[in-house]
């Protein structure tokens, strides 16, 4: 809390605020590193529905499935699936409209949820929804904290978190996962 104090007073003599700490910090690394590991992991996951890459079963197989589970035509929904675990995931790792892309992992992970894992209860070991309940709050905690310094929209006004861009994300990507199992 001292720290913060002492960023927000300014200096008796010059009225002016004190600068931001420049150095690398831990919890800079530790965010990028969080974003990194579910972003690319998340891309990798994506790409083994839209590409058949990285052991993946491509995307005639994934649309198979998807019409499995009842969504018509599978394709549609499989690339819609694979597209948003891949571009969030990327979104994500980079920091790149990080609110949009949270949205697009909570939205994908919500369907996952509700049409596959939620009949087999909370644990991963009995095909639950353990590791979809995971990546959605990771990806609603890194829109509210923000992306962090290395992240390419440190620029942007969405780009420092806050409680609009998790509302945005949660709104986002449930309205997304609503509109798709209604279809």
């Amino acid at each position: 809390m001292k720290f913060i104090d002492e960023k927000l007073r300014a200096p008796p003599e010059s009225g002016a605020r004190v600068p931001e700490k420049t150095s690398v910090s831990a919890g800079d690394c530790g965010l990028l590193l969080v974003r990194m590991t579910f972003g690319l992991l998340m891309a990798g996951h994506g790409s083994q529905k839209l590409f058949g890459i990285l052991g993946g079963d491509g995307l005639d197989a994934t649309g198979r499935g998807f019409a499995a589970l009842g969504y018509r035509p599978g394709v549609l929904y499989a690339v819609m699936g694979g597209g948003s675990e891949f571009l969030g995931g990327l979104g994500l790792a980079l920091g790149l409209f990080t609110p949009l892309a949270s949205a697009a992992l909570i939205g994908v992970m919500i369907n996952a949820m509700a049409t596959v894992t939620a009949a087999h209860g909370l644990w991963e070991s009995q095909g639950g929804v353990e590791f979809n309940v995971c990546i959605a709050v990771v990806a609603l905690a890194v829109a509210a904290i923000g992306p962090g310094r290395y992240a390419l929209d440190r620029a942007f006004r969405w780009g420092r978190g806050g409680w609009p861009e998790a509302a945005f994300a949660l709104f986002v990507g449930g309205i997304g996962a609503a509109v798709v199992l209604s279809l």
